[in-house]
């Protein structure tokens, strides 16, 4: 006699009443045990050589990252190290104009004090012999201070004139053998090292075959 779950006859169970069925967990739990132990034991169907391979490229991969990790640290260290050299490199730089320019206002003082001389010896009505003789020693104190700081004269007269080093405001007929030399010099001209600081204002000899027949 077939009976439900709480023992009554299925013949006896009121038609209104609602079938109660029953699920067997056990069944689910066990069924659910089974499938995770079969994914466990499950065998590695991935070739050995892939693996060795995923491996080698994950190696490759944090070798890369180390380096470039290595080289940003250098790089930073390299600038760093570049700019504190700039940064001396421009200190020394202006420590030395400074002391240049020191040492050449230094090298004027005598100037002026050969000018105040001057001055005085004016002013209390020396001789003019007494003047002169100061205005050539501010003279020659200022030519050393020049020469001191790399300041030298260019060479005009006599010498054949050159547009580069030469400033020609006059001319004058030659005989042949002057054509083209500087005969006079109305202000020297002066240089530093290679670089010209004046051009010399010179007169030029001009050599003229009807000047010189006439």
């Amino acid at each position: 006699m077939a009976r439900d779950f709480f023992g009554r006859d299925q013949k006896n169970r009121r038609a209104d009443e609602p079938e109660v069925r029953v699920t067997d967990r056990r069944r689910i739990l066990l069924d659910d045990e089974d499938a995770t132990q079969n994914e466990i034991e499950a065998p590695n169907l991935k070739p050995s050589y892939v693996e060795e391979l995923e491996a080698r490229t994950k190696a490759a991969e944090q070798k890369t990252l180390e380096v470039q990790a290595r080289f940003d640290q250098l790089r930073k260290q390299l600038q760093a190290e570049t700019d504190e050299t700039r940064q001396r490199l421009n200190r020394a730089a202006d420590e030395r104009a400074l002391r240049e320019k020191a040492d050449f206002i230094a090298g004027l003082l005598p100037v002026l004090d050969n000018l105040q001389r001057a001055t005085e010896a004016a002013d209390t009505g020396s001789a003019p012999e007494v003047i002169a003789e100061g205005i050539r020693r501010t003279a020659s104190s200022f030519e050393n201070a020049l020469a001191a700081a790399g300041v030298e004269a260019v060479d005009a007269v006599g010498e054949t004139f050159d547009p580069e080093l030469h400033e020609a405001i006059e001319t004058a007929e030659v005989n042949p053998e002057e054509e083209g030399k500087v005969i006079a010099q109305h202000t020297r001209g002066y240089k530093i090292g290679d670089r010209l600081l004046r051009p010399a204002r010179v007169k030029v000899g001009r050599y003229s075959a009807q000047a010189n027949k006439a």
